[in-house]
């Protein structure tokens, strides 16, 4: 079994493309290294992200991005939890708490629409 780091996960995570601008999730600081957390010996791993301003509408959706890229790039062992940073959103615990919900998180990727969307901001990573 190969372990996995922080820089591992932040290279899979830094190159998303963010949906309402021309820039990835490095460039606009909503990713960044030191909210990466990984523990091996529990299979986890913790993804914290700031979006861009706290009243982000998009907040649901980047985490869902990330959220897909780990799905599809991790080994499956891994139980990766998905927050908005402390206070920096004004809706962080619903946010979270659709993030982190394996039946909404099911439903949002059958929706056609957005599994387009969510491609779209993964093609450049």
């Amino acid at each position: 079994v190969d372990p996995i780091d922080s820089e591992e996960v932040y290279e899979l995570l830094r190159s998303i493309s963010d949906p309402e601008h021309p820039l990835t999730l490095e460039q606009l600081n909503v990713t960044q290294l030191q909210h990466i957390t990984v523990n091996n010996d529990e299979n986890h791993v913790l993804v914290e992200f700031t979006p861009t301003i706290p009243h982000c509408s998009m907040a649901t959706l980047i985490g869902l991005c990330i959220r897909v890229r780990l799905l599809r790039s991790l080994p499956e062992r891994f139980k990766v939890d998905i927050k908005v940073r402390k206070g920096t959103h004004q809706s962080e615990n619903a946010v979270n708490k659709q993030l982190n919900d394996k039946e909404r998180v099911a439903a949002a990727l059958e929706n056609k629409h957005l599994l387009e969307v969510v491609n779209q901001c993964l093609a450049t990573a």
